[in-house]
């Protein structure tokens, strides 16, 4: 079994960015910008966090 992978994806719409489980960046199309793999769903929340305090994320 393959490890989890884990991505960061931004919606144009909204501007807010999801955590989505991936097997690589080209599953994530429906988002403008992308960021990860991210080894864990824990990693990839601590990201996001990160992305919504410099402003690159909108809050839910």
């Amino acid at each position: 079994m393959a490890a989890e992978r884990w991505f960061i994806g931004k919606r144009a719409d909204t501007g807010i960015c999801e955590i989505v489980k991936g097997n690589s960046p080209e599953d994530l199309t429906d988002f403008v910008e992308t960021w990860g793999a991210f080894s864990s769903q824990g990693e990839a929340i601590a990201k996001r966090v990160g992305l919504i305090r410099a402003g690159k994320c909108q809050p839910l």
